[in-house]
Order: C-alpha cells, then sequence, then structure tokens
C-alpha cells in the first residue's frame, strides 16, 4: 500500500483537488495519504473532508494530519510540494515595493523582483526538505507545484539527488485554449510543447498530419479573439509561435508590454489574467480572506469529483500501474534536452511516465528566437537559484536587475535601492542572509553639476570620429 506525503496540505483548495484525484487513482487504493502543514488546524479541517469522502464513498484509503514534516515522509513513496513560504504578508511585499518603484508586475510569483524574492524564500525549505526525504524515504519522487518552478527546481537539483518533477497546468489549460480556437476536440489535436515554465511553445499542433497553425493563426486576427489574450497573441504574430501561458504571466516575461501606461493600456487591459496589475495577489488575498470568514467545507456533498486535469494523479497511476502516461513536465536539462538552452537550466518537455519512472523527451533545437527568449528569462532563475544557496546578495540583485521587465523600467542604482527595501521587508523569512548586505555600491550616489575632464582620446575612436564627421558632411 503507498503512502503519499503531501507537503503544504493547508492550501485547502488544492490539496483537496489532489486528494480527490488520489481517492480515485488505480494503483493507490488502500493508500495512506499524508496531510502536512505548520497550521495544523488547516490541514485537520482538510482532514475532515476527505475522512468524510472516504467514509461516504466506501474507499479503504486512510487519512491524517500533521504539523510534523517528518513524520509525514517517514516511509513514503510519493511526496508532493504545494506550499508558500511567508503566505500572503510575503507575497504582498512582493508585488507592492516593485511597484512603488514602477515595476508593474500581474501575477509575481515566477519571474521578476516578486518571483526571485519567493525562490530565495523557498529554496531552502525545498532543500531542507529533501535531505528529510534522503533520511526517512530515500526511495520516494517529489512531484512539485511550489512556485517559482523553474528556479525552485535549480535549487533543488544541486541540493539532493532526490527524482523530483515539476508540474504546472499551462499545457493543459491551453490546449483547451487551441481547441476552442481551431474547432477541434483537444483530445484529436497532436501536439509538441517544449521551453520554460510558462514559457513553453507549442511547436506543434496537428490533427490526423494536417497542420493546425494556419487556421489558428488566422482565427487570432479576429479581434472577438485577439481580445482575450493580447500580449499572447502579439508574440504568436511577431515570434511565429504559441505559448503556454497566460498574457498576464507573458507579459511580465518580457521587455515589451507593462513598462509603460500606453503598453499596459493597450495589452494587458483584461481583467483577472488577462495582464490586469497584481490580480495574482489581490485573487490570491481575496481566497484566503473569505476562507478566514467561511468554512468552505460546511456545504460539500462528500461526493467524489471527476479527475482533475491535473497531471499528479496519472503520473502515480503510471508509477504504480505501469500503464503509460505522457505529460509535460519540468526537470533540469543536464541531458541536453533541449539542445540549444543551458545544462544547468530547467526546462518544460514531453515525459512519459511507467513503472519504471519518468522518461523525459529530447526534443532538440528549439527555433533560434523561441531560445533566446526563453534564455531571457533562464539567466535570472540561475542567478536566484545560486544566490539562494549561497545565501549571496549580490547575485539576488544581480537576478532583479537581469529581469526583463525590472531593466526595462529601471537603472541599476533604482534596482539596488528596491532590492535593499525588499531584502529588510523580507528579512524574517531570509534567515540565511542575516548578517549579509549588499556590497559598498548602496551607498554610491550620482553627483550632479559636475564638468567632465578633458583626457587623450583614444587613437582608434579618433579615427572613427572623423569618419563618422567626415560620413556626416
Amino acid at each position: 500500500m503507498a503512502k503519499v506525503a503531501i507537503i503544504g496540505a493547508g492550501s485547502m483548495v488544492f490539496s483537496t483537488t489532489l486528494t480527490n484525484d488520489i481517492l480515485q487513482t488505480p494503483g493507490l487504493e488502500g493508500s495512506t495519504v499524508a496531510l502536512m502543514d505548520p497550521d495544523l488546524p488547516k490541514a485537520k479541517s482538510v482532514e475532515d473532508y476527505v475522512n468524510k469522502v472516504i467514509k461516504k464513498n466506501n474507499l479503504s484509503h486512510r487519512v491524517f494530519s500533521t504539523a510534523d514534516r517528518r513524520e509525514a515522509l517517514e516511509n513514503a513513496n510519493y511526496v508532493i510540494t504545494t506550499f508558500q513560504i511567508g503566505g500572503m504578508e510575503a507575497y504582498k511585499y512582493d508585488y507592492e515595493i516593485p511597484m512603488k518603484y514602477g515595476v508593474d508586475q500581474c501575477i509575481g510569483q515566477c519571474v521578476g523582483p516578486g518571483g526571485v524574492f519567493r525562490g530565495l524564500r523557498t529554496i531552502p525549505v525545498l532543500a531542507d526538505l529533501m535531505h528529510d526525504m534522503e533520511e526517512v524515504c530515500p526511495n520516494a519522487i517529489l512531484l512539485n507545484y511550489v512556485n517559482p518552478m523553474c528556479t525552485c527546481s535549480i535549487g533543488m537539483s544541486v541540493s539532493s539527488d532526490i527524482p523530483f518533477v515539476g508540474l504546472c497546468h499551462g499545457i493543459q489549460t491551453t490546449l483547451d485554449l487551441i481547441s476552442g480556437y481551431v474547432g477541434v476536440d483537444k483530445d484529436e489535436i497532436d501536439f509538441l510543447a517544449a521551453g520554460i515554465n510558462h514559457m513553453a511553445w507549442f511547436l506543434k499542433i496537428e490533427k490526423d498530419g494536417k497542420d493546425l497553425y494556419p487556421i489558428f493563426r488566422e482565427n487570432i486576427e479576429k479581434p472577438e479573439y485577439y481580445i482575450n489574450d493580447k500580449a499572447r497573441i502579439e508574440v504568436c504574430r511577431h515570434f511565429g509561435y504559441f505559448m503556454t501561458e497566460s498574457t498576464g504571466h507573458l507579459s511580465e516575461y518580457l521587455y515589451w508590454f507593462r513598462k509603460n501606461r500606453e503598453l499596459l493600456d493597450t495589452y494587458c487591459d483584461q481583467p483577472y489574467f488577462g495582464g490586469e496589475s497584481g490580480i495574482g495577489y489581490r485573487y490570491h488575498n481575496g481566497i484566503t480572506e473569505k476562507f478566514k470568514k467561511e468554512n468552505i467545507f460546511a456545504l460539500e456533498s462528500g461526493d467524489l469529483e471527476p479527475r482533475s486535469i491535473d497531471y499528479c494523479s496519472y503520473i502515480l497511476e503510471a508509477l504504480e500501474t505501469g500503464k503509460p502516461f505522457r505529460l509535460n513536465g519540468n526537470v533540469m536539462n543536464s541531458e541536453g534536452y533541449i539542445s540549444n538552452l543551458p545544462r544547468e537550466c530547467c526546462v518544460e518537455v514531453p515525459i512519459y511516465v511507467d513503472k519504471e519512472g519518468l522518461h523525459p523527451l529530447h526534443v532538440g533545437r528549439l527555433p533560434s528566437q523561441l531560445a533566446a527568449l526563453n534564455r531571457s528569462n533562464v539567466t535570472l532563475q540561475m542567478l536566484a537559484a545560486e544566490a539562494a544557496i549561497t545565501a549571496d546578495p549580490d547575485l539576488a540583485y544581480a537576478a532583479v536587475a537581469m529581469d526583463p521587465l525590472t531593466s526595462a523600467v529601471l537603472g541599476l542604482k533604482e534596482t539596488r535601492d528596491m532590492v535593499i527595501e525588499l531584502f529588510e521587508a523580507h528579512a524574517k523569512w531570509l534567515p540565511h542572509f542575516e548578517g549579509k548586505s549588499l556590497n559598498s555600491c548602496d551607498i554610491i550616489n550620482v553627483p550632479d553639476g559636475t564638468v567632465g575632464v578633458d583626457v587623450p582620446l583614444d587613437p582608434a575612436l579618433a579615427v572613427a570620429n572623423r569618419f563618422g564627421k567626415l560620413a556626416g558632411d
């Protein structure tokens, strides 16, 4: 009988969805589900609800809640991570402090200043968890839902040899969208998607060998389609391929959509995840506040819901029964699954799962323009992960400075001021940075009213200047 540990089970919506799926997964009959959260009352409320479902449906599973992580992990076969270090308080800083400096984030979880600081808070906790796994469940597989996905994956990969895969539902939801745009049932679409998390690319969309991209590109030019997903469609127009996350996510991953009011009004004016400023924080904070006032389980019937689109339970089914399953997951690129992205980064590629484990596919080269777009974020992710592992504030600053959105808005001095303020606000979640500070550049100011000093001109520059002058004449 398998044991599944959910770390961060106080996430009531997500943990109940995953547990509902597990209760229906072939091969997991009679399994034990350990619900771990430092906020034990939250985990206990999930336990009570799950027991209600188990009893009503005459299931053989066992569930228990605990605030002790090692107890939850003991002899686990599978570990699922769903936590958020710092909760809504830290998330508020991730959004509001950059916004004060003019860095307008929509989601602020995976890239940008918010994504960097979420990674700094989270990677040490994931590393500690994996070290616990090495001791109490060394043969377990870790299925990670914690953001920032790529940054965390890089940090995890250098912290432990525990096997892991990062999971997201961007592929599934985008495939639903594509299905509607081309008028073909999603189960009939043959696709290949690869890249990095939240910026993977649909490299192929076909039905019965027929390319669906021509009709897709035709339809996205229609106003009623374009208005739904402006930034993502704009990127498809100019770079040739559709990617796997919402306009809201994509708009803060690149330089071109959020750096001034005109662009925000043009491309990011749709509510919710169409690019609205701060919607990620406000949406999740609204849910959190609602659950503080309401018992969300009081009206639940105890019926089993249909299995969700999340990959998790289907992976567990494949591992337990040997029934093959294909997904798109996040793994390290150490084997060169995408040959024109760095080996040290995390990529999102097709993966087959069976009883023998997870088998990522070699995709080869991405179209060069797509790899370039990915690399703009890979740089940030690799720097942020190294900063978290080494507790180096200057690397954290470098990660933020290299962020496409931040660099489109701020200069280096303003970026440093923002990072210092973010470190001060996040101090209680960053104990590994205690006693450390950014290098002395934080006290340098640009003097005003100074006059330049005459210096001899480099001969090569003199020739270039003369040539320019003659050409200008």
